[in-house]
C-alpha cells in the first residue's frame, strides 16, 4: 500500500513517460496532464523523458535518505521503509493505529517534518539544485518564501493560541504538536501524533484549510498548490489597484517571470471548479445524513488527499463508519483532487469520446 502511494506521489504517468520513449511512444501531453500546478509548459530538459527521469532520480534519492534517517531515529528497517514511502509520497499511511504518535519519538517526528517539507517543495527545484550543485535554485523559487512563511506563521499563531487555552502541559509540547500537524496537514501528508480535534475549533479549521493550498506546485502534495494561491492573491490585488487607477498597466509577475493572461485565466477557472467540487460533494454527503463538520472536512481532506479531517473522520477516528455511498463519493473526490479536476472532468464529457 505504501509503495502504491509512493508511486502515485510523483505520478504513475510520469514514470511511464520515462519508459514510453524507449518503446517509441511520445509522452509530452501525458506528462503535462499529470504535472501539478499551472506552469505545465515548462520543462527542465529539451526531452520530456529526460525531465521525468531527472525528477524520479531526485525522488528516489530523497526516499532512500528518508528511510535511513527514520532508521537512525529509532524505527526498525521495515517501519523505516514503509514510512519513507508514506512520507515522500505524502500518502500518510502508517502501520500503527495511533499513526506516528504510536512511536512517541521527537527524533522521528523531526525527521518526518524535514522530509515532508522537502516533499512539499517543487521537485524541479530539487533537481536543478542537485544538477548545479548549488542552493541558488531554492533562493530563486518564488513559491518557497510563501510556503515556508505560511507554515511559520501558522505554527507561531497556533502555538500562542493554544497556550492561551492550556491545551498542553508546557510550551515545548504545544510547539511540538502544532509544528508537526501544521507541516503534516499543509503538505497533505496526513500522519498524526495527537488528536487535534480536541483543540478549539479555530485551530482545527486553520490546519485543515492549510492542505487546500500550501504545498508547492511540482511537489507530491495536494490542494490547489501555493503557486495558484499566490496568483489568486496577486490577481485580487491587481483588481483592487485597477479600481483605483483604471488606466494603469499592472502586469503580474511570479519572481522574474511574467504571468500571461492565459495562465491567470486557467488559475481562476481551476479555482472556481475546485470550490464548486468542494461545495457539491459536501452537499451530497450532507444529504445522506452526515453532519456538516464531518462532511465538509472529509471532502476537504479527500479532495486535497490529506487523509484525516474533523469530527468522526479526525486523526483519532477513521472513515470506516461511513456508508458505501459516502465512501464512493469521497473516493471520487480523491481521484478528482489527485488528477487536478480537469483531467478527470474532461474524460467524463461526451465531447471527449466523440473526438
Amino acid at each position: 500500500r505504501t509503495f502504491m502511494h509512493w508511486i502515485g506521489g510523483m505520478g504513475v504517468i510520469v514514470l511511464m513517460v520515462a519508459v514510453l520513449p524507449l518503446l517509441g511512444i511520445g509522452g509530452r501531453q501525458v506528462f503535462k496532464a499529470e504535472t501539478p500546478g499551472p506552469m505545465k509548459e515548462s520543462s527542465l530538459t529539451p526531452r520530456i523523458a529526460e525531465t521525468a527521469k531527472g525528477l524520479w532520480s531526485v525522488y528516489v534519492l530523497l526516499t532512500i535518505a528518508c528511510g535511513f534517517s527514520l532508521w537512525w531515529a529509532g524505527m526498525n528497517p521495515w517501519e523505516a521503509v514503509i514510512h519513507a514511502f508514506s512520507i515522500m509520497g505524502l500518502g500518510g499511511f502508517s502501520d500503527r493505529d495511533a499513526s506516528l504518535g504510536g512511536f512517541n519519538s521527537v527524533p522521528i517526528e523531526c525527521v518526518t517534518i524535514l522530509f515532508a517539507l522537502l516533499s512539499g517543495v517543487n521537485f524541479a527545484t530539487h533537481y536543478i539544485a542537485l544538477m548545479r550543485r548549488s542552493p541558488r535554485a531554492y533562493l530563486q523559487d518564488a513559491e518557497l518564501p510563501w510556503f515556508f512563511g505560511t507554515l511559520l506563521v501558522s505554527t507561531i499563531v497556533l502555538t500562542l493560541y493554544l497556550m492561551q487555552f492550556n491545551a498542553h502541559e508546557d510550551a515545548f509540547t504545544t510547539l511540538r504538536y502544532v509544528s508537526f500537524h501544521v507541516v503534516s496537514l499543509a503538505t497533505s501528508l496526513g500522519l498524526a501524533t495527537y488528536d487535534y480535534t480536541v483543540w478549539p475549533m479555530f485551530a482545527q479549521i486553520w490546519i485543515l484549510f492549510l492542505c487546500s493550498f500550501a504545498a508547492c506546485s511540482g511537489s507530491t502534495g495536494g490542494g490547489i498548490k501555493m503557486m495558484r494561491a499566490i496568483l489568486l492573491y496577486k490577481q485580487v490585488y491587481r483588481g483592487i489597484a485597477r479600481s483605483l487607477h483604471p488606466n494603469a498597466v499592472l502586469p503580474i509577475r511570479l519572481g522574474r517571470q511574467l504571468v500571461t493572461e492565459g495562465v491567470l485565466l486557467s488559475v481562476l477557472t481551476f479555482s472556481f471548479m475546485y470550490m464548486v467540487c468542494l461545495v457539491a460533494l459536501t452537499l451530497l454527503l450532507s444529504a445522506t445524513g452526515l453532519d456538516l463538520i464531518t462532511a465538509f472536512s472529509a471532502v476537504v481532506a479527500c479532495v486535497n488527499n490529506a487523509g484525516p479531517g474533523l469530527g468522526s473522520v479526525g486523526p483519532a477516528g477513521n472513515y470506516q463508519g461511513l456508508s458505501d455511498f459516502q465512501t464512493w463519493v469521497l473516493s471520487f473526490g480523491m481521484i478528482l483532487g489527485r488528477l487536478e479536476i480537469f483531467t478527470l472532468l474532461v474524460v467524463l464529457t461526451p465531447a471527449f469520446w466523440r473526438r
